[in-house]
């Protein structure tokens, strides 16, 4: 007991996002020196932050008994975002030791690290939950849920993979617009916590989050054509390093699979909480619409790649496009959208 009152889930939350941070730093420095001690090194960055990610998912579980709440650390956006970033961590250590892809840890560890930083910001309260939320098909809708989103996320770093190792044509203006897309989505987040006042000068708020969107933009795609200019003919370090398209291809696929399954399972066990608590399995609530069009989507890619044979590209732009859905389900709804799913803040 005296180890627990010395340390608090909060604190080594805190630790564990530059440790993710760190992994980020040193995988994409494998990128560009090509050392391999260094994504050895991320490797076990990750590792530990995946092992401190657990300790503070515990901890906190412990925290609320010990506060007479007894409830599990997955019910408010702060515990989410931690839960996620353990649901990334896990998956990526998984895909590494299986099919030593490394090069995806420049993908899953910036991911862990920015659910954690998006924590930091969050209220870290452990307060009572309501009578509908006492289940425990909450518990197993949200680890169902977020197991599916984990592994949206790593086929997305895949699929960018995919388009770096097959050199394709847009990909510094694909870059480009993703990173400006995600820059955009992160100043509508992070801007909801500032003063209305500052909002009020002359539209502010819209001509700042255009300017970092265009601003990640360009210098993204600037530093992929820099890329594809120093790598002519896809010969170079970079593409060598990279597994082959049909691995990446199948992997991402793969990788859907398992997320659209565990979404499946997580719409079924958030009908029946419904129907428990509220009386009915679904009432188009805006998370419920969106977790629908999200598996619409990747219900779609998967139908498409059985039936009519598609891979490579088509799987890659579909993983990209319904990544983008999820990201609007998990954070667009929850600040843009009110309902029954949003989040204790």
């Amino acid at each position: 007991m005296a180890l627990l009152e010395i340390l608090e889930s909060t604190a080594i939350v805190s630790f564990i996002t530059f440790v993710y941070g760190a992994a980020a730093v040193l995988y994409w420095a494998d990128w560009v020196f090509e050392k391999p001690v260094l994504s050895r090194s991320a490797t076990w960055l990750m590792l530990i932050g995946f092992l401190g990610n657990t300790a503070g998912i515990v901890l906190r579980w412990i925290e609320s008994h010990q506060m007479g709440i007894g409830r599990a650390p997955f019910t408010n956006l702060y515990e989410s975002l931690v839960f996620f970033a353990w649901t990334i961590a896990i998956l990526y250590l998984v895909i590494e030791k299986q099919y030593k892809v490394r090069s995806l840890g420049a993908f899953a560890a910036p991911l862990a690290f920015l659910a954690l930083a998006y924590a930091a910001l969050q209220n870290k309260a452990i307060m009572p939950l309501m009578p509908a939320l006492k289940s425990n098909w909450l518990i197993a809708h949200v680890i169902t849920c977020f197991l599916g989103y984990a592994a949206f996320a790593v086929a997305f770093g895949l699929a960018v993979i995919y388009l770096i190792k097959s050199r394709d044509v847009g990909l510094s203006w694909l870059a480009g617009a993703l990173a400006g897309i995600a820059a955009a989505i992160l100043t509508v987040i992070f801007t909801g916590y500032q003063t209305d006042a500052f909002w009020t000068l002359a539209g502010a708020g819209f001509f700042i989050g255009a300017g970092v969107a265009l601003g990640a933009g360009f210098a993204t795609s600037a530093v992929v054509n820099l890329v594809k200019k120093s790598d002519p003919g896809g010969k170079g370090r970079v593409n060598k390093m990279l597994p082959d398209l049909g691995v990446l291809d199948e992997l991402t696929y793969q990788t859907i699979l398992f997320g659209f399954m565990f979404l499946t399972a997580g719409i079924i066990t958030g009908s029946v909480w419904a129907n428990s608590a509220w009386g009915r399995y679904w009432s188009w609530d805006p998370k419920e619409t969106w977790s629908l069009i999200t598996w619409l989507i990747y219900g779609a890619m998967i139908h498409s790649r059985l039936v009519r044979g598609w891979r490579g590209r088509r799987t890659v732009y579909l993983s990209l496009f319904g990544f983008g859905a999820v990201l609007f389900t998990y954070f667009g709804v929850n600040t843009l959208l009110k309902g029954l799913h949003s989040y204790a803040t």
